[in-house]
């Protein structure tokens, strides 16, 4: 008995070319949710099962179609998945190949951005500290948007208007479309690299989530916090927030808001230092008065109205001081005088002359006064001094008392 057997491998091709021919699986939809979800890395692809409340189905996305993916599949998201349904014929294995996925009920960009905005604020790329001021008086302000648009426009016409003494160094960029988002982050680099702009505008006029989509990635995101250069972000109308949005330095509504926050008001300045000018007047015209009001007392007074008094009334008390010390050193003089005549009577009583004129001598021997006859003998000679002259004597005989 001859058994025409198959092999698995044919078995398999076979199952697999019927359900490749099958045209309702070529491209079909699929809904479930998302379980066992691997993404490998070093090639791109993503494998996971899909399933409902009773049955799941094995799926693979291969890089090719992944990388178009705007957000990141996970484990419990529901999708809807539009595919082809074939067997893998080394296993034997049917699974549904997925070539595009959105979120069932929610966007994928919505997933998307939100994804990115959880991951980038875990990063701290949100955080307070790393903003830079807005400097107040910009002398460059750097715009990175498209030079065809009515927000370049706006910017243009409000600081202008606002402030024409800053210069626009405009750079244009795409902001729509799958070659905005490096197109922005080179336009901010470059920029950037200039070293003389004072603060970015990054923006564009208002759209829709995918229009927008250039500023939400993460390339620019990355651009923008890295940026040495302060930047404002003014992406759409008020209600539309990027991510761009979240890591600027400064958030603004539209590109007209942006420019607006980029300079001030020239007017605003010029009331201002009018206001200080005239203030600073005031001040001064004041403190000159004071001044003048206290000279005025000064020369009114008695002081430096009548300088010739001064001079008179000085001179009157140096006489005064001069005849004042005139007084005290003739008194001194005469108290002086008095003392040295009381001094020379008592002087002039003790003196020996004094004595002498009232009839005494005295006898000097060898020059030495005599004061008793045992200091003499008969032959000496002595000199008798009186008050009018001395006389020569030899002794001639002594004779003591007693």
């Amino acid at each position: 008995m001859n058994i025409n057997a198959l092999t698995v491998t044919q078995i398999n091709t076979y199952i697999k070319a019927l359900l490749d021919e099958n045209i309702h699986l070529k491209n079909i939809y699929i809904v479930g949710e998302i379980s066992n979800f691997l993404h490998y890395f070093r090639s791109g692809h993503m494998y996971f099962t899909i399933k409902d409340e009773n049955s799941q189905l094995k799926a693979v996305m291969f890089s090719s179609y992944a990388s178009r993916l705007k957000f990141k599949p996970e484990d419990g998201m529901r999708v809807l998945c539009r595919g082809r349904i074939s067997v893998y014929d080394k296993d034997g294995t049917y699974q549904l190949y997925v070539e595009d996925m959105q979120p069932d009920g929610v966007g994928a960009l919505s997933i998307a951005f939100e994804q990115l905005k959880e991951k980038l604020e875990k990063e701290g790329l949100f955080d307070e500290i790393y903003k830079k001021p807005i400097p107040k008086y910009p002398k460059k302000i750097g715009v990175v948007t498209s030079d065809m648009g009515a927000a370049v426009e706006d910017i243009k016409n409000i600081t202008k208007r606002r402030y024409p003494i800053a210069e626009l160094v405009i750079v244009p960029t795409l902001v729509q479309g799958e070659q905005a988002s490096p197109d922005i982050v080179k336009s901010i680099k470059r920029l950037d690299a200039l070293g003389d702009i004072d603060v970015i505008i990054v923006g564009r006029g208002g759209g829709s989530l995918e229009d927008l989509w250039a500023f939400n990635t993460e390339q620019v995101a990355r651009a923008v916090f890295e940026c040495n250069t302060p930047i404002i972000s003014a992406v759409g109308h008020e209600t539309d927030f990027t991510i761009c949005d979240f890591v600027s330095d400064l958030r603004a509504p539209t590109p007209s808001a942006a420019a607006e926050l980029a300079v001030p008001d020239i007017n605003n300045l010029i009331d201002f230092l009018d206001s200080a000018k005239s203030r600073l007047l005031a001040l001064l015209t004041y403190k000159l008065e004071r001044e003048y009001q206290k000279f005025d007392d000064l020369t009114v007074g008695s002081i430096l109205g009548e300088p010739n008094e001064i001079v008179n009334q000085k001179c009157d008390d140096f006489d005064v001081l001069k005849t004042r010390l005139i007084d005290s050193f003739s008194y001194l003089i005469e108290k002086k005088n008095g003392e040295f005549n009381t001094t020379v009577s008592k002087l002039d009583a003790l003196s020996p002359l004094k004595v002498l004129s009232r009839g005494y001598t005295i006898a000097n021997k060898d020059e030495k006064v005599v004061s008793t006859v045992n200091d003499i003998k008969a032959g000496d000679k002595l000199n008798l001094t009186f008050s009018d002259g001395v006389a020569n004597c030899e002794v001639k005989e002594v004779i003591k008392n007693g």
